[in-house]
């Protein structure tokens, strides 16, 4: 992270004049916005809001980008963006191990209109030669992929695409802006969740789209407009009041899950570590090349068979059961658990396989306690 990434978090996007000098900007709840006397350039918050705005402005800088839009949740924000580019009887590339709601929408709810899509590992530009067709319009990416961390090479996918005519789109939500960003690779648009580590505090739900003035021009009127996806003032408030906290929270997460990642891989009780963040890990030059850190969320395979693993829980004080990530609290779920084999084949999610998120407890705290959740769950 660059100290012009930290100034920007701190007043990037903010017009201190334009609020009379207010440090935090007002929140505009306001639906509408008359013009009899002066044409401001508003007219309903479903299109645009002053207050929507600052955060925008932020996020734009923040991934390098040009124009981004705020979205009502982080899977708002994702749809959005897919349906800009997949038309009616194209097909779209993407991951196996991509965030499952996201994967549901390609696989289960685009067909009705003719779309197709093909699942790829994604650890080698040869899974996306493969997989491409001469009617792709899209190459939906996530890197690191949930669960398993493994990477794209974004660059090199991104090439490929432009290529052969074909847009590219990535889940940057793991790395934040601060430690990777796409759009300087050639990706097209990005997307987050900014219910993760943007919002910070587990008490927003949002998305963002980043990417061209004029994709994000064309969005705010067609898919955003139309769909009525937009984030809400207060929500935005909340995110600009995260984003200005975000490089010390992300400081003390990475730093808490380096030594939770190094703790886990030597435990006993561990059979695999999966986390970018490992200098063992199988993409290390590729994650040092494109990334310049990495955040709290890791998973690991206990030396336990699933029954064992599902009393891990009990065990636990620090660690609350949840889907969700990117919060100040540490937070455990069981993507590998549970599951027909099937299903794990199918999304490339190893058996056993838990995956946590390290909040912003001292480590030390956090290694106690899966240390004594792993030894009570250990094959003796």
């Amino acid at each position: 992270m660059t100290n012009r990434k930290q100034d920007i978090c701190m007043h990037g996007g903010d017009d201190y004049d334009r609020f009379h000098g207010a440090v935090v900007p007002p929140i505009y709840q306001s639906s509408l916005y008359t013009r009899k006397t002066k044409n401001h350039g508003y007219t309903y918050s479903r299109v645009a809001n002053p207050t929507v705005e600052v955060a925008e402005r932020k996020l734009a800088l923040l991934e390098e980008g040009e124009a981004a839009l705020a979205f009502s949740s982080g899977m708002a924000a994702i749809t959005a963006g897919i349906l800009h580019y997949a038309k009616q009887g194209a097909h779209i590339v993407t991951l196996r191990s991509v965030y499952t709601p996201a994967r549901l929408f390609l696989e289960d709810y685009l067909p009705r209109f003719g779309i197709e899509t093909t699942l790829v590992s994604g650890e080698r530009i040869e899974d996306f030669e493969a997989a491409i067709r001469d009617n792709t319009s899209l190459v939906y990416l996530e890197s690191p992929v949930s669960n398993v961390f493994s990477l794209q090479d974004l660059g090199a996918i991104a090439e490929l695409a432009r290529s052969k005519g074909i847009a590219t789109m990535v889940d940057n939500t793991y790395a934040t802006p601060l430690y990777q960003n796409p759009l300087r690779l050639g990706i097209d648009a990005v997307v987050h969740s900014a219910s993760k580590y943007l919002g910070g505090h587990s008490d927003l739900i949002g998305g963002v789209l980043i990417g061209s003035a004029a994709l994000c021009e064309q969005m705010k009127h067609a898919e955003r407009g139309m769909l009525g996806a937009v984030m809400d003032p207060q929500t935005a408030a909340l995110l600009t009041r995260g984003l200005r906290t975000l490089p010390v929270r992300m400081a003390q997460h990475a730093a808490n899950a380096a030594e939770v990642a190094q703790f886990l891989a030597s435990h006993p009780a561990v059979e695999r570590v999966y986390y970018p963040g490992l200098a063992d890990h199988p993409q290390s030059e590729l994650v040092r090349r494109q990334m310049s850190g990495s955040s709290g969320l890791m998973s690991f395979i206990p030396k336990a068979d699933e029954e064992r693993i599902k009393e891990l829980p009990k065990a636990l004080e620090v660690f609350e059961i949840g889907p969700s990530w990117g919060g100040f609290e540490s937070l455990m779920n069981f993507p590998g658990v549970g599951l027909p084999e099937e299903a794990l084949t199918h999304t490339g999610i190893p058996r056993g396989l838990v995956r946590i998120s390290v909040g912003l407890e001292s480590a030390a705290a956090i290694m106690e306690d899966l240390d004594r959740g792993l030894r009570r769950i250990a094959r003796t």
